[in-house]
């Protein structure tokens, strides 16, 4: 087995996740079976409880893991799947030890933090780098592991030392270490300074790792002479330092890593065995293709997202990049546009009339709708009316999770005619509760105990719908679940007699997991989560209907059988010397989803 550890310095959110990613595609164009683990230093056994403004998304797996949201991209990226393990934090770290500290496995001895955690966890990476992550079930042969935060944090001092004894363990010639720094040039002197790396790589060698690779992130790029600045000062061949500057998109990273001879460089350090790079160069086609289709986009298409977490992006970080593979599908550029749900509210007109006038002009501009999920009370009437103008003005709508339960609400209240209809989780004693919780899933325990992962979902076969078309006629579907309240059957009959057809149900056929309705250029909702599956290079098809639907071509499409349109050809010759020119403008902070290790983190 071969590691990559790949560490960050200077700030968090300097593009640690897609970096790793990166090297993990890379390595895998060459036929080379990959993995990846996510170590958070954070004492919470996983992610489940965080709020999205202290964290970002949760992004489930389909072990129904919750877990850090750079676990996703690895799963786009090398298109695997991960496991509830491949994301260590302290917290399940320190409860093993101490189970088994409470069953006598230490035989009387001090558990201390050296060696018993410290063993602990290279046990744990050893053991999950095994575990196989493809379909074809065969065990990785490299496994990059991302260390969240930066070097010099105190509650991420246990994992470095780990690594600092794991690199003993495993030899020199299987573990790399890739230090990814930021490189700042501020605007007063126009330079790049090189002083912060130098400070990180200085730390890390202290702590007793040597790093093989400097990943220098800047705003643009810099030229020789910086690097051999950095070389000097690091202990670091120039050749080693690789400059990765803002790009047009995340999915352009791979790419430059591979124009630059990262392959070559990781083939030669850990004795990969790679013959011969033309399969490498072969495989990493497609990704070259779709970085060609992003920059050719010649048409927006404007999503509104009603979201109650809309004063953080990555609260909806699978959601947006779920729109965006199904954007660069079609030919389309998505331009998101956030909505806060509470300000859709009637009270709001009162409060804050400003911004009551200013979302729904927003909502009315957008193109089609996305109301996608979250808990509590807040904000929920606000979802409830965007989808009531969806479903009264025929704007393409797609409602998910929390979403596809104010859908049920709104269409009880306005067309059955069920006055005050509500969810329990928001009013409890309401009169008529559409929206019940589901007792096996409500322990009281707030960790864990929702209906979490793949899950099955049954079309019915009395209805021939758009979004079963979507999904290419399947009789049935797979996709991940999080939630605790679902659709209440004593009302099902009713809503359905009136025109909400509930098209999708679970293997008991008992709880609803997707609803249409007929007369309506595109009103889906599911109470699954399809952005956790979507890939840049197979799109999630609820998206894909949507954006469609938002164009007016979606008849066509399922006409079809699911074929776009003939694209006009571009001059794009996929060349080399194409690949020098890839440098657009993407912030630092949307090269990495994880910024929340440190408050410095302010770019």
């Amino acid at each position: 087995m071969k590691y990559i550890l790949v560490t960050g310095g200077v700030i968090s959110g300097v593009g640690k996740g897609v970096i790793a990613s990166s090297f993990g595609t890379i390595i895998k164009s060459c036929g080379i079976e990959v993995t990846s683990i996510k170590i958070d230093p954070y004492i919470n056994l996983d992610a489940g409880t965080f709020s999205p403004y202290e964290h970002g998304e949760v992004y489930v797996l389909s072990d129904g893991g919750e877990v850090d949201l750079d676990l996703g991209n690895y799963e786009r990226f090398l298109d695997i799947t991960l496991h509830r393990d491949n994301n260590i934090t302290t917290g399940k770290i320190y409860q093993n030890v101490i189970d088994r500290e409470r069953r006598g496995d230490y035989l009387g001895k001090t558990v201390q933090v050296v060696p018993h955690i410290t063993n602990e966890i290279q046990d744990w990476v050893e053991r999950v780098a095994q575990i196989p992550v493809s379909d074809n079930g065969k065990t990785p042969e490299v496994c990059i592991i991302e260390l969240g935060g930066t070097i010099g944090d105190i509650e991420s001092m246990a994992f470095v030392e780990a690594f600092r004894q794991f690199q003993f363990r495993v030899k020199r010639d299987n573990i790399c270490v890739a230090h990814v720094s930021l490189v700042p040039q501020p605007r007063s002197t126009g330079e790049h300074k090189t002083k912060p790396t130098q400070s990180s790589v200085r730390e890390l060698r202290g702590l007793g790792l040597s790093p093989d690779i400097i990943v220098c992130r800047s705003e643009k790029p810099f030229g020789q002479s910086v690097k051999d600045k950095i070389s000097n000062f690091c202990h670091v061949n120039p050749e080693q330092i690789i400059s990765i500057p803002d790009l047009s998109s995340i999915y352009e990273v791979p790419v430059f890593m591979e124009h630059h001879s990262m392959i070559e460089y990781l083939n030669e350090r850990l004795n990969l065995g790679v013959q011969s790079f033309d399969q490498s160069r072969q495989n990493m086609r497609k990704w070259r293709k779709l970085v060609e289709r992003i920059y050719h986009l010649k048409y927006d298409v404007c999503v509104a997202i009603v979201g109650k977490y809309t004063g953080l992006e990555d609260a909806y970080a699978s959601l947006i990049k779920s729109l965006k593979h199904a954007g660069n599908h079609l030919g389309y550029k998505v331009q998101t546009q956030f909505i806060e749900a509470s300000n859709l509210e009637k009270d709001k007109l009162l409060t804050d009339p400003v911004s009551y006038h200013e979302a729904w002009r927003q909502l009315c501009k957008s193109e089609c709708i996305i109301v996608p999920g979250g808990f509590g009370k807040r904000g929920v009437e606000g979802k409830i009316e965007a989808c009531r103008w969806c479903r009264e003005n025929g704007k393409p709508f797609l409602g998910i999770c929390l979403g596809f339960q104010t859908a049920v609400i709104e269409f009880a209240r306005n067309v059955a005619n069920l006055e005050g209809a509500h969810s329990t989780e928001c009013v409890e004693s309401t009169q008529h509760p559409v929206i019940i919780d589901m007792p096996e899933h409500n322990t009281g325990m707030m960790g864990g105990t929702m209906r979490l992962g793949k899950r099955t979902t049954i079309f019915k076969k009395d209805y021939e719908t758009k979004i079963r078309q979507l999904y290419g006629g399947e009789s049935q579907i797979e996709e991940r679940h999080r939630h605790r309240f679902e659709v209440n059957p004593e009302y099902i009959d009713t809503l359905e007699k009136l025109g909400l057809r509930f098209v999708g149900v679970d293997v008991e056929k008992e709880r609803m997991e997707i609803l249409e309705l007929d007369n309506h250029p595109y009103y889906v909702a599911v109470q699954f989560h399809p952005e956790y599956l979507s890939r840049p290079m197979a799109p999630s098809p609820p998206f894909v209907g949507l954006i469609l639907a938002a164009k007016e071509k979606l008849k066509s499409y399922l006409a079809k059988g699911l074929k776009l349109s003939p694209q006009p050809q571009s001059d794009y010759t996929d060349s080399d010397d194409d690949l020098d020119n890839l440098t657009g403008k993407l912030t630092i902070n949307d090269l990495d989803s994880s910024s929340a290790y440190s408050s410095s983190s302010v770019l």
